[in-house]
């Protein structure tokens, strides 16, 4: 049944259109794995030790603890034309852009409210969130895009790939621009007889192998987002319902590579980061501090911690999630040094402490992106000094004419700024 396969890294909350007191199914990624295990005995066995492995590599990211990787978004609202409470504003997007760089960075006030045992664990991936400045044509743009459509709703349970059909010009929804340089968000209406039936799933990285069946082989790449649980100021959204605009960091935290923190299973299953207390199962959508489902063993001598219903990876309600792990933030700036390197050279990006002005000089530098060994090929160049991420000079390179290699030790992004007299040119350097 390929139904499954379209269905992975999946963050399903279901609401019974009948009754909210049943318990509804929250996630089908525990039935994928077990789909794929009974079709190929062993393979939950295969996926365990990947993503082990990509938990190792995790461990030796290059860049500062306290460096901000930046990623540029795309706001797709897709609307029905007779619904127009459905475009959400301006101020409901910012709103939920800024709980996204607070909880990513560990800015958010509520961090007060996490419990002191797991505050040697808390950590901050130093993410920060940016509207694209430039579209994939090179143009300026808010970043934000509005679609009014004639479809009613985007919800497909029958073919079983969730919502894509937001995800294409061609049935109602909008096409993605370049997922390997933008974070695609859409925000629609994924409701069933009137009730939220979805309220956000994303994608991981294409071919992650901590996931299985190696990422999404059938889901376009990106995050949607049921469109009254987005932000905290949504003034769709219901209030039986605890809307904080963490939907959508949970669903930001599987796009970057991040797992359910109970493993999706019980307690013999583990996402395999040390630092996230095992769990028997995903939180009701509540804020019990008295659940301590496993007994697990926390190093650095913390011992056996209850569950933490304070990770954005749990299902605990909005209000009392606040942090991710440190582990968590190794997973995430790893995979952004890697499977979505793209989009720390993108250029939806805006210039960051450096300035640019372009001038009529030739300037390149070869090979781009390279493993620290690259040349800068220039005319006229009075000075050629290259910055980091965040604008500061961290090697000033003699001026010469014959294409004298140039070195940096350390991988990231960086700025090669070539002058010539009063015009500056800035050009964008990956390490690998």
């Amino acid at each position: 049944m390929k139904i499954y396969t379209l269905i992975l890294a999946i963050t399903v909350v279901l609401i019974n259109s009948v009754s909210l007191a049943q318990s509804p199914e929250k996630c089908g990624t525990q039935h994928i794995l077990e789909f794929y295990e009974s079709q190929t005995p062993g393979y939950k066995q295969a996926v365990d030790e990947t993503y082990k492995a990509i938990i190792n590599r995790a461990k030796n990211i290059s860049r500062a603890a306290d460096e901000l990787y930046r990623i540029p978004l795309v706001i797709h609202v897709v609307y029905n034309e007779n619904k127009l409470e459905q475009n959400l504003h301006d101020s409901v997007i910012l709103n939920q852009i800024s709980i996204l760089n607070a909880d990513f960075q560990r800015l958010n006030a509520d961090t007060i409210n996490m419990r002191s045992i797991f505050a040697p664990i808390a950590g901050a991936p130093m993410i920060k969130f940016e509207l694209a400045s430039t579209d994939p044509d090179g143009n300026s743009t808010t970043g934000i895009t509005r679609t009014e459509t004639t479809e009613d709703g985007f919800l497909d349970i029958l073919s079983g790939n969730i919502a894509e059909g937001v995800k294409s010009t061609a049935t109602g929804g909008i096409d993605p621009w370049d997922q390997s340089q933008y974070l695609n968000i859409w925000i629609c209406d994924m409701s069933f007889f009137g009730s939220p039936f979805v309220l956000g799933y994303a994608t991981p990285p294409a071919n992650l192998p901590n996931w299985p069946n190696g990422g999404t082989s059938n889901l376009g790449d990106g995050v949607v987002i049921q469109f009254n649980f987005f932000g905290s100021n949504n003034p769709n959204s219901n209030p039986a319902f605890d809307v904080q605009g963490r939907t959508a960091t949970h669903e930001v935290g599987h796009y970057l590579g991040l797992r359910h923190i109970w493993g999706d299973g019980d307690c013999t299953e583990d996402d395999f980061l040390d630092d996230t207390p095992n769990a028997e199962s995903e939180s009701s959508q509540d804020c019990d501090t008295t659940k301590n489902t496993c007994v697990d063993t926390i190093p650095g001598g913390l011992g056996d911690l209850p569950d933490m219903i304070e990770n954005y990876m749990d299902y605990s309600a909005e209000s009392c999630q606040n942090s991710f792990t440190n582990g968590q933030g190794e997973i995430i700036r790893s995979v952004l040094e890697n499977e979505r390197i793209d989009l720390l050279t993108s250029i939806g990006l805006s210039p960051l402490a450096v300035p640019e002005t372009k001038y009529n000089k030739s300037a390149n530098i070869y090979p781009n992106p390279n493993s620290g060994k690259f040349i800068v090929k220039t005319t006229d160049a009075k000075s050629i000094q290259i910055l980091n991420s965040i604008g500061q000079v961290v090697k000033i390179v003699p001026v010469n004419s014959d294409n004298t290699p140039i070195f940096i030790r350390e991988k990231g992004v960086y700025f090669v700024q070539i002058c010539s007299g009063a015009n500056t040119i800035t050009k964008k350097l990956v390490v690998q």
